[in-house]
């Protein structure tokens, strides 16, 4: 298990490989479909700063307000192909190390990866719960009134995430050697029923 404190550096991040087992300490941002298309259209320099160096992670959390303070109930990961158009031009742009999420992503931000020195790290579905857990506190929370919880931007310290690296800056996808291999049994199949 390796484990990664934020902010992180381009030099620690280029030394993960695909099938690195992880988990996260510090500060990382939530962030879906809204968000990242705001990051896109906006030139946000306080969001630039909180991003730069750390992880986004594709996530539609349930989020509570306790004590005055809110509180994150569940916290799985969502669906990151969605982002493909966005993710890395938002990775260039803020200066991300890497993107948390489920299910991959496409040729486009595995380039940005390599171009930038980040990482894709797939957190397991289905456990929202235990890794609403793993997150200590929300620090802050930007465009909860024009997103709503789901889509908003929150900025939350966690602790021993657990993740796998299944894209690298080296170019390697693990979601990319399972479609392969996929393809060659189903191609396999075929030819024996014909």
């Amino acid at each position: 298990m390796i484990r990664i404190n934020t902010p992180v550096t381009e030099e620690e991040i280029r030394r993960l490989n695909a099938g690195d087992e992880v988990e996260i300490s510090g500060i990382i941002v939530t962030g879906r479909d809204a968000a990242h298309k705001y990051l896109i259209e906006n030139d946000d320099q306080e969001l630039r700063k909180v991003l730069s160096g750390t992880f986004i992670y594709h996530c539609g959390p349930i989020v509570v307000k306790e004590n005055g303070e809110y509180v994150f109930k569940a916290a799985g990961p969502t669906t990151s192909i969605r982002e493909e158009p966005y993710q890395a031009e938002v990775i260039k742009r803020y200066g991300l190390r890497g993107v948390i999420g489920k299910g991959g992503m496409g040729k486009k931000t595995l380039q940005g990866l390599v171009d930038f020195g980040a990482v894709y790290l797939h957190a397991v579905g289905g456990a929202a719960v235990y890794i609403g857990e793993r997150i200590k506190r929300v620090k802050d929370v930007y465009k909860l009134e024009d997103f709503g919880v789901p889509e908003a931007l929150w900025v939350i310290e966690v602790e021993n995430l657990p993740a796998v690296v299944t894209m690298d800056s080296k170019g390697r996808s693990l979601h990319e050697d399972v479609l392969n291999e996929s393809r060659k049994v189903y191609e396999s199949i075929i030819e024996k029923i014909r």
